[in-house]
């Protein structure tokens, strides 16, 4: 057990370690040469760099700290002292990494930027750590106006920084911040769920004793019978429930066709699909 806790320990802070390499190589490589402030602290810290050629780095640490200390409440206990690494780790790597502009492309830039960046502050959530930022600061808002949750909060913060990057540095370099924010919140999602290849499955079918057993048999998959009443006829009859890997689902529909042309199914993504046959739920985050 103590093994098992001990490699996990070491692979979350290796993904942090990871996360915030990643995330400061997106500044020097696509975004500071192209002036994108991609919202937050570090946006605020990209127009004060542009205006006076303060180190990001820096002084999106310093504008950090000051928050984390206020919000530092709001972060359960074993994350403090994470989020503290991550914290000087991401605004450090930010500043020493030597290299130059990979593009001067700004929308190439946007791009590029905003995937590096995700991937790096996914890596960094999934780790149990936050970079504070204005997250923490639309926390502390919140207890303030608690008619707006913390996501309406957080955004409206994002517009105050992109409008001021429009107004400081240019509305061109504004919209593509607009872009970059777009691209890196997608790929945060994607490094943090995953990108979806479980599919959960709702077969409506008089034969679904039939389906459900070559489900079974067939598929080795599981079926779970769920209880459903028709609104228009009243007839009560179970609805199969099965959670199977996009691959399945060719399968699934041809067992489903041969049984009953005439069955109703319904497929939507599976987000995260955990325990037997999926991933343990012992897996790392």
């Amino acid at each position: 057990m103590k093994i098992g806790k001990y490699r996990k320990l070491i692979l979350e802070y290796a993904q942090l370690v990871t996360g915030c390499f990643l995330g400061g190589l997106a500044y020097p490589l696509f975004m500071t040469p192209n002036n994108i402030a991609p919202g937050g602290l570090t946006g605020v810290a990209t127009i004060l760099h542009h205006l006076f050629g303060w180190p990001i780095g820096m002084v999106s640490l310093l504008l950090n700290i000051p928050l984390f200390l206020l919000g530092f409440k709001e972060i359960s206990g074993r994350f403090v002292l994470r989020s503290l690494i991550a914290m000087g780790l991401f605004s450090l790597f930010i500043d020493i990494l030597p290299f130059g502009a990979m593009t001067m492309d700004p929308l190439l830039g946007t791009l590029f930027g905003g995937i590096l960046l995700g991937v790096g502050l996914g890596l960094i959530l999934r780790s149990g750590a936050t970079t504070g930022g204005t997250d923490m600061m639309a926390k502390l808002l919140h207890r303030k106006i608690q008619f707006l949750s913390v996501g309406a909060i957080l955004f409206g913060l994002d517009c105050i920084v992109i409008m001021a990057a429009g107004i400081f540095i240019g509305a061109n370099e504004a919209l593509y911040a607009l872009i970059n924010i777009y691209v890196s919140s997608k790929i945060i999602d994607y490094v943090i769920i995953g990108i979806t290849a479980n599919k959960a499955c709702y077969v409506m079918s008089d034969s679904w004793d039939v389906i459900s057993r070559r489900i079974l048999h067939e598929m080795e998959r599981g079926a779970t019978l769920l209880r459903a009443k028709g609104a228009w006829s009243g007839q009560e009859r179970p609805v199969i429930m099965s959670v199977i890997s996009r691959t399945e689902l060719p399968q699934l529909k041809q067992i489903v066709m041969e049984e009953d042309e005439a069955a109703f199914m319904i497929v939507t993504d599976a987000i995260e699909a955990t325990g037997e046959g999926f991933s343990s739920f012992t897996d790392p985050a």
